[in-house]
């Protein structure tokens, strides 16, 4: 969403439930997800077909189904920045932002590990709650501009799921 003066772009709320075992936290919403109004829609993203493969699903084709996939697959999603100014897509251009308060889900969710999507989202995690009590990990972004992408390591640290999820 974008505030009647353009400049000033909110993020999405986050999804969650009192099941969700894993937390993954990028930084900001990609122009594309602003367009569909949810996490990850430009297509050349990583993300979805990242973690719906380690499921062995295929991604699913609306907003409603891929929230209930993630609510099924014991995963919350927020994005790390709530609200700032931006231009384009690109992590380095935000400014003035505003962080996620992120106690509601770590309260209502028994999560145990917190994913990091990418750096800026570590960065301003770290900032805030590097000593929350749940362990987390700096995770290569999905995002199709980084080259240094890792579905290995991606997979690797899902895997707490394997166990807890039907």
């Amino acid at each position: 969403m974008t505030t009647k003066d353009g400049r000033v772009k909110m993020g999405f709320p986050p999804v969650y439930d009192t099941h969700s075992e894993v937390l993954i936290l990028g930084s900001f919403p990609s122009v594309k997800s602003r367009e569909i109004s949810f996490y990850y829609g430009n297509k050349q993203n990583r993300f979805w077909k990242t973690v719906c493969a380690f499921f062995g699903e295929d991604v699913p084709d609306s907003v409603e189904a891929k929230k209930a996939f993630l609510l099924r697959r014991k995963i919350a999603l927020w994005d790390m920045v709530t609200e700032c100014e931006i231009v384009g897509s690109a992590d380095a251009s935000i400014q003035n932002a505003k962080t996620a308060d992120l106690t509601m889900i770590l309260k209502a969710a028994p999560i145990k590990k917190i994913l990091l999507n990418g750096t800026l989202a570590y960065d301003l995690f770290v900032k805030d709650y590097e000593n929350c009590g749940i362990p987390y990990v700096k995770m290569p972004s999905t995002s199709p501009a980084n080259p240094r992408f890792s579905k290995e390591k991606w997979q690797e640290e899902l895997n707490i799921l394997i166990s807890t999820t039907v």
